[in-house]
C-alpha cells in the first residue's frame, strides 16, 4: 500500500509554446503511478477540441507542406537543369534524372527509419525539429550548389538531396505520433489526417513559385526559341530560377522551427517510456494551459520514479520485449498490414505521374509544341499546376472530413478496391481511350488515392502501435512505402519502354496493369490492420490489462476515502472549462 508524501509547491517555468502546450501537476495528490497516468492520459483523450490542437496541426504540418514542395520540386528542377548544363540538348540524360529522383527516397528510407528508432529511444522532445534543421541546412545548399571541373551539378544535387531525405524521412513518424499522442481521442484521425494534407498544398506551392518565378523572368526567356539554344541570358535566368525555387522549400521551415525545438515531450512518452510520472502529469496541464514545460518538485519526482519502476504495470522498452511483442500474431500482423499496404500503394502512387505527358496534352499544356523557352517552361508550371488540383487536394481533406466518422480501415479498403478498377481500366483499355477519357480516369485516381490509402497509411501507423514502440513502427512502415516507390519508379516504371525506341512506350499499358495488381494486393493487406477511429492509443496498444485496473480501483478507492476524490473532481470541472 502506497504511503503518502508531501510535495513542495510546484512553479511554472518561463517560456511558452502556443501550438504544444504542457498539463501542469493535476493528479500530484494521487499516489499510485498506475492511476496516475491513467488520469493524466484521459485529460488529453477527452480535452474539448481547441485552438491549441489546430496550432499543432499547422506545426506538424508546416513539416510535410516542405516535404512535399521539395519532393513535387524535383520534376521542376532536373527540367531546368537539363537547360542550363546541357546546352545543345536542353534536357538532362535519362538516367541522371532518374537518380535524382530516386536520390531523395533512398535518403528518406534513412530518415525514417533512424529518426523513427531514435524517437522511442531518446524521446520525441530530443528528435522533433533536429530533422527541419536537416531539411532546411541541405535545402539551402543544394540551392547554392555549382559544378566544377572536378565534380558535376548531378552528383552534388543527388549528394544534398539524399541528405535532405534523410530530414524528410525524419518528419514521418514524428509529426505523426506526436500529433496522434497530443490529440483528442474523438478528432484524432482528423488532426493526423489535416497534419499529411499539406502535402497537397506544398505541391500547389511549388508550382505556384515555378510559374510565378518563369513569369518575372519572360523577358529573359521569350527570346530563345527552344530549351536547347537557351544559352547567355537566358541560360543565366534559368540558373537563378531553379536556385529560387529550391530554396523558398527552406522559408517554412525556418517559420516553425521555434515550435518544433520549444515542444514538452508528450505525456505517453514520459509516462510509459521514460517512466518519469511527476513530469507527465504536469505536462499533460502544461499543454492544455500554452506553457511551454511543467517543473516538477525534484524529492517528489525522484520519489515517483522510484515508485513508478517498481509498480508501473506497462511493459518496458526492449529488444527483449520488442521481439516478444512483434512475435504474437495478433501484434505482428498489424505491423505487416501497415508495411505492406504503404509499400504497395506507393508503388502505383508514383507510378500514376507516367501518365502526366498524355495528361497535359488533354488540358493543352503539352511542351511539345512549345515555340519558345518561356513557353516551355510556362507550360510546364501550369500544367503542374492543374495536375495538382486535379483530385489530389480534394482527397486530402474529403479524408479530414470523414476519417473519423467513416473510419480508416473502410476507407482504405475502398480506395484500395476503387484504384484496382481504375487502373485495369487504364492498362487494359489504355489505346481505346479518348484524351478526355484518360483525363476523367487520372483524376479520379488521384482523388481516390488521398481520399483513401495514402491519407490512411500515414494515420493507422501512428495509433495502432504502443508507445514505447510506435516511432519505430511507423517508421518501419512509412520506409516500406519509400521502398515501393523505389521499385515503381526505378524497375517497374522503366518498362514502358520495354520494345520500343528509348522515346515511345509501348508497354505503358502493361505497366499499369502490373499497377492494378499492386492495388489488389493492397485490398488483402488492408485485412490485417485494425480499425483505430475513436478509441484511445491505450485500448488500440492491448497493453492495457486486469493488474492496471485492479491497482487503479483500489488507488481510487484509497483516494476517495481520505476525500482525495472531491479534490479530483473540483479539479476535473476546471480542466473541463479550459
Amino acid at each position: 500500500m502506497a504511503t503518502t508524501t508531501t510535495t513542495a509547491p510546484v512553479s511554472k517555468t518561463s517560456g511558452g509554446n502556443n501550438a504544444y502546450h504542457n498539463f501542469h501537476n493535476d493528479f500530484i495528490h494521487i499516489q499510485d503511478p498506475n492511476e496516475r497516468r491513467r488520469l493524466a492520459l484521459a485529460e488529453v483523450d477527452k480535452a474539448p477540441f481547441g485552438w491549441y490542437h489546430v496550432r499543432a496541426c499547422i506545426v506538424a504540418g508546416v513539416g510535410f507542406f516542405t516535404d512535399s514542395y521539395d519532393i513535387f520540386a524535383v520534376s521542376l528542377l532536373t527540367v531546368m537543369l537539363g537547360i542550363v548544363y546541357y546546352p545543345g540538348k536542353g534536357s538532362m540524360p535519362s538516367s541522371s534524372d532518374t537518380a535524382i529522383k530516386l536520390s531523395t527516397s533512398a535518403g528518406t528510407v534513412i530518415g525514417q527509419l533512424g529518426f523513427g528508432a531514435l524517437a522511442d529511444i531518446v524521446g520525441r522532445k530530443r528528435m522533433y525539429g533536429l530533422e527541419l534543421i536537416v531539411i532546411i541546412f541541405a535545402t539551402l545548399a543544394q540551392a547554392l550548389a555549382s559544378g566544377s571541373p572536378s565534380i558535376h551539378i548531378v552528383g552534388l544535387i543527388i549528394f544534398w538531396r539524399v541528405l535532405m531525405g534523410v530530414g524528410i524521412g525524419g518528419d514521418y513518424p514524428l509529426s505523426s505520433i506526436i500529433t496522434s499522442e497530443f490529440a483528442t481521442t474523438k478528432w484524432r484521425g482528423a488532426m493526423m489526417g489535416a497534419v499529411f494534407a499539406m502535402q497537397g498544398l506544398g505541391q500547389l506551392c511549388a508550382a505556384f513559385v515555378m510559374l510565378f518565378i518563369t513569369l518575372g523572368f519572360k523577358s529573359s526567356l521569350i527570346h530563345s526559341t527552344k530549351p536547347a539554344n537557351c544559352t547567355g541570358d537566358c541560360a543565366q535566368a534559368v540558373d537563378k530560377m531553379w536556385r529560387i525555387l529550391i530554396g523558398f522549400g527552406a522559408v517554412p521551415g525556418c517559420i516553425a522551427l521555434y515550435y518544433r525545438l520549444t515542444i514538452p515531450e508528450t505525456p505517453r512518452y514520459t509516462f510509459d517510456v521514460a517512466r518519469d510520472v511527476e513530469r507527465a502529469q504536469e505536462d499533460v496541464q502544461a499543454y492544455i494551459n500554452g506553457k511551454r514545460e511543467g517543473s516538477p518538485d525534484e524529492l517528489a519526482r525522484v520519489a515517483a520514479q522510484k515508485q513508478a519502476a517498481e509498480s508501473m504495470t506497462v511493459p518496458k522498452a526492449s529488444w527483449k520485449d520488442f521481439i516478444r511483442h512483434y512475435s504474437q500474431w495478433k501484434n505482428g500482423k498489424l505491423l505487416l498490414g501497415t508495411a505492406l499496404s504503404w509499400c504497395f500503394l506507393d508503388i502505383a502512387y508514383y507510378g500514376l505521374s507516367l501518365n502526366n505527358a498524355a495528361i497535359l496534352s488533354a488540358i493543352g499544356y503539352s511542351t511539345n509544341g512549345a515555340t519558345s523557352t518561356y513557353q516551355y517552361l510556362y507550360n510546364t508550371a501550369v500544367g503542374n499546376l492543374i495536375i495538382v488540383l486535379a483530385g489530389a487536394v480534394p482527397g486530402y481533406w474529403f479524408t479530414v472530413a470523414t476519417v473519423d466518422t467513416i473510419g480508416r480501415k473502410p476507407l482504405q479498403l475502398a480506395g484500395f478496391a476503387i484504384l484496382t478498377i481504375l487502373f485495369i481500366v487504364m492498362g487494359f483499355a489504355y489505346h481505346h481511350l479518348s484524351s478526355g477519357g484518360l483525363l476523367a480516369i487520372y483524376v479520379l485516381a488521384q482523388f481516390f488515392f488521398n481520399f483513401g490509402p495514402n491519407s490512411t497509411t500515414f494515420i493507422v501507423p501512428g495509433e495502432c502501435f504502443p508507445t514505447r514502440y510506435r516511432s519505430t513502427s511507423h517508421g518501419i512502415s512509412a520506409a516500406s512505402g519509400k521502398i515501393g516507390s523505389i521499385i515503381g519508379q526505378g524497375a517497374i516504371a522503366p518498362l514502358r519502354f520495354h520494345g520500343g525506341d528509348g522515346k515511345s512506350s509501348p508497354w505503358l499499358n502493361h505497366v499499369l496493369e502490373i499497377f492494378a495488381l499492386f492495388m489488389l494486393l493492397g485490398c488483402f493487406s488492408t485485412l490485417l490492420i485494425k480499425e483505430t477511429k475513436r478509441k484511445t492509443l491505450e485500448e488500440l496498444s492491448g497493453d492495457e490489462d486486469v493488474a492496471s485496473v485492479t491497482s487503479s480501483n483500489m488507488s481510487y478507492r484509497a483516494a476517495s476515502s481520505s476525500g482525495e476524490a472531491g479534490v479530483l473532481g473540483k479539479e476535473h470541472r476546471t480542466t473541463d472549462s479550459v
